[in-house]
C-alpha cells in the first residue's frame, strides 16, 4: 500500500468536498467561462487523433475538450465521485478510477501507450509526497517512445519547482520546455506557476 494522497485525506475529512468541486466547475461552464485553456495547449502539441491520458482528470473538463478536438482520451482519477461526474457530463472518453501512484491501466484493458499525457489542476501537489517519484515514473512508463508529458502546478503548494525537476530526472524524464502559464508566457524567477513539458530519456 502506498501513502494516501492529500486529495483522499481531504475528501475523507469532508465528504461534500468533491461535490462542491464539481458544482463549482459546472457553474463556471454555465457562465461561459473559458475552461479549455490547457486543452488548447495540449491540442497544439499533439498529432491529430492522438492517444491522450488525462492524469488526475477530475470531472473531465480537460479530457472532454481534447475528445471534442478528435483525440482518443483516457481520464484517470482517484476520486470515484469526480469520475462519476465525468461519465455523466462528458460521455465519450474512457474514465477510470485509479491512483496514479499505483497506475495499472492494463488491468482495465488499456494496453497501448500514449502520445501525450496531461497532468493539470495542481494534481502533483495533491499526491502524497512519498509517491511523487513513483507517480512520475508511472506516467513516463505510460508514454510511447516519442510521447510527451505536460504538467502544470502552482508555487506555494508544498512542492518546490526544483524538487519537481529532480523528481522528474529521477523518473527518467527530460525537460523540453518550461513556461509560466498555459498561454505560453515565459517562466521567470518570480513565476508562481510552472508548466513543464517533458519527454522520456
Amino acid at each position: 500500500m502506498v501513502e494516501q494522497s492529500k486529495w483522499v485525506e481531504i475528501t475523507r475529512q469532508d465528504p461534500t468536498h468533491s461535490t462542491r468541486y464539481i458544482e463549482r466547475f459546472r457553474s463556471m461552464a454555465e457562465a461561459g467561462d473559458d475552461l479549455a485553456g490547457e486543452a488548447r495547449f495540449i491540442d497544439a502539441m499533439a498529432p491529430r487523433q492522438s492517444r491522450i491520458l488525462d492524469a488526475g482528470c477530475g470531472p473531465g473538463r480537460v479530457g472532454s475538450a481534447l475528445a471534442l478536438a478528435g483525440h482518443h482520451v483516457v481520464g484517470i482519477d482517484v476520486d470515484p465521485v469526480l469520475i462519476a461526474a465525468a461519465e455523466h457530463d462528458h460521455p465519450g472518453p474512457t474514465w477510470v478510477v485509479g491512483d496514479l501512484a499505483e497506475l495499472d491501466l492494463p488491468s482495465v484493458g488499456i494496453h497501448e501507450g500514449f502520445d501525450v499525457i496531461v497532468c493539470v489542476g495542481n494534481v502533483l501537489t495533491f499526491v502524497a509526497p512519498s509517491t511523487r517519484r513513483e507517480v512520475l515514473t508511472n506516467l513516463r512508463n505510460s508514454l510511447r517512445v516519442d510521447g510527451r508529458l505536460a504538467v502544470g502546478f502552482g508555487a506555494g503548494r508544498g512542492y518546490d519547482f526544483n524538487e519537481f525537476r529532480a523528481d522528474a530526472d529521477h523518473a527518467g524524464l527530460t525537460s523540453e520546455l518550461e513556461l509560466a502559464t498555459w498561454d505560453l508566457r515565459p517562466l521567470t524567477d518570480d513565476s508562481d506557476f510552472m508548466v513543464s513539458v517533458l519527454r522520456p530519456r
